[in-house]
């Protein structure tokens, strides 16, 4: 099957071979052409499937299809409303849309209203018009309240992940929103699990869904090439920028240990002529969208983000995740990794390791069950010696890995980080 096939527009198969996409995955598959035939659709999906194209597809085509027999964008009524559970996956699905639909004219009025920004700029936004919105639940409900945002012609409804957005506490947030929608309108639901809340829920929203569920895409460690290289701490940076010119890395996710590094890293590695965006916490909403569109669109070859920031983040083309500063646990380096290999796809993870991070990714290495070779680049030998034993740690650190008491090990990873936090390797 082709994304010809699924009878979209040209705007957006322009937009999708822009993006690479070679065509679409199960979920898309199975869930567009339900979609495009108007009905409610009940949709188990994990991330890492393509799910939020295969919403975001037809809500742009239905869009485009209203806007054309009205024949104005004056309207100030949202057509398509994506509630999501965090602000960070609010971001990537509004940048998604804005990806799919840049080819379209005119141009849908997309705006994402989440918590943690100033009110005043989204309301601005919003008096200009709006056509779709990503919102979080709490903050929609803050300027519906206050008559910023208008809902009762509402198209289309969209809960992505829903069973998070209920775990997450959005239960009453959601029960006092469908009491403003409008009854009539087309509404998909995306859950990767349905426990009991979320099969409640779906009775409230959706009327005679069609089911479709896709088996989780996750990616697994065999689709995934796992490299160590050996490297001072103080020569991280330079080697990075080495790997990105010399092996033609692709879309690229380097992942750092704080904001600080994020924004340095980024600003080293576009003074040495790499399209790079940093992706972290102290990033306002605008600046936040335009990283992730850059990324998105490969404006911008290399993404750094924080731990913390990157949290729902989900693009399907990365090629290579970085571990310039290590994971804090065995799980969070498998999570980190698992950014690759989407869909299917292979992918290449790269984890940099000094003298005082060694013993902390042997302890990775030992409780996630894996054994990996050490590489050394020429040109980037390491000259430090590894950190051995309890001695060598001074006494003040950060917390242990996690789910352990603290040992000589997590010890050695405290030194690690702070002879980091002194010299970045940037």
């Amino acid at each position: 099957m082709t994304f010809k096939s699924l009878e979209l527009p040209e705007p957006l198969l322009r937009a999708l071979d822009k993006a690479a996409y070679p065509s679409p995955t199960p979920i898309q598959s199975l869930a567009i052409p339900l979609i495009l035939a108007g009905h409610d659709l009940l949709a188990q999906a994990q991330t890492g499937t393509g799910k939020t194209a295969a919403f975001a597809l037809p809500a742009l085509q239905f869009w485009a299809d209203a806007n054309a027999k009205s024949g104005s964008q004056a309207s100030h009524n949202v057509h398509t409303l994506v509630l999501t559970p965090t602000r960070e996956l609010a971001l990537q699905v509004a940048s998604a849309f804005g990806s799919y639909g840049q080819f379209l004219t005119p141009k849908p009025r997309i705006h994402a209203i989440i918590g943690g920004e100033e009110t005043e700029t989204q309301t601005n936004a919003l008096r200009k018009g709006a056509d779709i919105v990503v919102a979080t639940p709490g903050r929609l409900l803050d300027l519906y309240g206050k008559q910023e945002i208008h809902l009762h012609q509402l198209a289309l409804l969209v809960l992505d992940e829903a069973d998070k957005m209920l775990s997450l506490g959005f239960a009453e947030e959601l029960e006092k929103l469908l009491q403003i929608l409008p009854n009539k309108r087309q509404t998909l639901l995306f859950s990767a699990t349905f426990p009991e809340k979320v099969r409640v829920l779906t009775l409230k929203v959706l009327t005679d869904p069609i089911p479709v569920r896709v088996e989780q895409a996750a990616p697994t460690l065999d689709r995934i090439q796992q490299r160590v290289i050996e490297v001072d701490t103080a020569n991280r940076g330079r080697l990075l920028r080495h790997l990105l010119k010399t092996e033609n890395w692709a879309q690229t996710v380097v992942f750092v240990g704080s904001k600080r590094a994020a924004a340095n890293l980024a600003t080293k590695l576009k003074k040495d002529g790499l399209k790079a965006v940093a992706f972290h916490g102290d990033l306002d909403q605008i600046e936040r969208v335009a990283a992730l569109q850059f990324f998105e669109n490969k404006r911008a070859q290399v993404l750094i983000a924080t731990d913390i920031a990157s949290r729902g983040l989900d693009f399907e083309e990365i090629s290579h995740v970085v571990n310039f500063d290590l994971p804090r646990s065995p799980a969070d380096y498998i999570h980190r990794i698992g950014r690759t290999a989407r869909a299917g796809k292979v992918g290449m993870a790269i984890s940099l390791i000094s003298a005082e991070s060694a013993a902390h990714f042997k302890l990775i290495e030992k409780r996630a069950g894996i054994q990996l070779e050490r590489e050394h680049i020429p040109g980037f030998e390491p000259t430090d010696s590894p950190i051995e034993n309890e001695a060598a740690v001074p006494n003040k650190g950060p917390l242990p890995v996690k789910g352990k008491r603290k040992s000589k090990k997590d010890k050695v990873r405290e030194a690690r980080l702070r002879v980091a936090a002194s010299s970045d390797g940037l």
